[in-house]
């Protein structure tokens, strides 16, 4: 038996011409909350898989002391002409400065449209770029959910609320640490610290073989896990997607910014991104580069960003889980 939906007009009229049907409209009502009670136990399920999921693949990132921004002038594995030089031309990733970190746990990839989709299934949002034909053409599953800072953050609120533990967007000085393994003198955020196409990050065969995106490849996200990840075990630390972070942007902030854990500045009108979306530069960002974005991605005029290339990760704020 299938279940039904019964107007109350419908149930009242039969219920009175025919004391039957009382019993045979029991049934039924019966049915339609026997379906929903098996699709919320459905639902709470994928949220409890996906939690499980979460807190057990956390990357515990030991804390530390390191020279944040382009560390360049003072990397010891540049030679020759290159030594002594800076990465960047830009400046707000200067001047280069000392930051002390406690220890954070980060999800070892970028959020899927797997994970998110059962996240808006859960709090009853709409399930996100499932409308735009551009955006559709790169959704799939295992490659980076593409989001705005608000999605982004309502996410990570969303696992601390359900599990009770300080989940959040890393800061920006998490994420440099993270992909730089712990501050090292890491340039670029891969199993090499270079960037090595078919060894490192993908080439646009890989691309294509995994999205199917054809001519579109060198602008399609591409799974979370496609190429290994860097020694403390993160993956896509710089490519597949710019990623959001916590701290409002400000061009000097290096300059003041506080040594223990900073969070950025107080306020500010866009947000810190990091890495690189597909289709730009040449596969991934320099660990130390800062970009920024309006957090709903609306600039002025009529032009509207696409949120398919922002990206994230979420970070939990709490030394003692493991």
């Amino acid at each position: 038996m299938m279940c039904g939906v019964w107007s109350l007009k419908f149930f009242q009229k039969n219920l009175f011409m025919n004391p039957r049907f009382f019993l045979v409209a029991l049934s039924a009502l019966s049915l339609v909350a026997c379906g929903d009670d098996q699709a919320d136990l459905k639902n709470q399920q994928a949220v409890d898989a996906l939690i499980k999921k979460t807190k057990d693949e956390l990357v515990r990132v030991e804390g530390g002391t390191f020279q944040m921004g382009d560390f360049g002038p003072i990397d010891p594995n540049l030679k020759g002409s290159d030594k002594g030089l800076p990465y960047s031309a830009d400046q707000d990733n200067k001047p280069l400065h000392e930051v002390t970190l406690d220890t954070f746990y980060m999800s070892p990839t970028k959020v899927t449209y797997a994970d998110y989709d059962v996240y808006t299934e859960a709090t009853g949002k709409d399930k996100i770029n499932s409308t735009n034909q551009f955006e559709m053409q790169f959704r799939q599953d295992n490659v980076p959910a593409g989001v705005d800072w608000y999605q982004a953050k309502d996410y990570c609120d969303w696992l601390a609320k359900e599990t009770s533990l300080p989940f959040s967007l890393p800061t920006e000085a998490q994420w440099e640490y993270a992909a730089r393994s712990g501050g090292k003198f890491i340039p670029y955020g891969t199993i090499t610290g270079a960037l090595e196409k078919g060894t490192s990050i993908p080439t646009l065969a890989d691309v294509d073989k995994s999205t199917g995106a054809g001519d579109n490849s060198i602008y399609a996200p591409y799974p979370v896990r496609l190429y290994p990840p860097n020694s403390l075990g993160l993956y896509q630390m710089g490519d597949n997607g710019y990623v959001w972070t916590f701290d409002w942007y400000q061009p000097d902030y290096y300059q003041y910014s506080p040594k223990e854990n900073p969070k950025g500045p107080s306020g500010g009108s866009e947000k810190v991104v990091r890495g690189l979306a597909p289709g730009e530069g040449l596969g991934g960002a320099l660990t130390m580069e800062r970009y920024h974005r309006r957090p709903g991605l609306m600039s002025s005029g009529d032009d509207k960003s696409s949120a398919v290339p922002y990206t994230f990760r979420c970070v939990l704020n709490d030394k003692s889980l493991k």
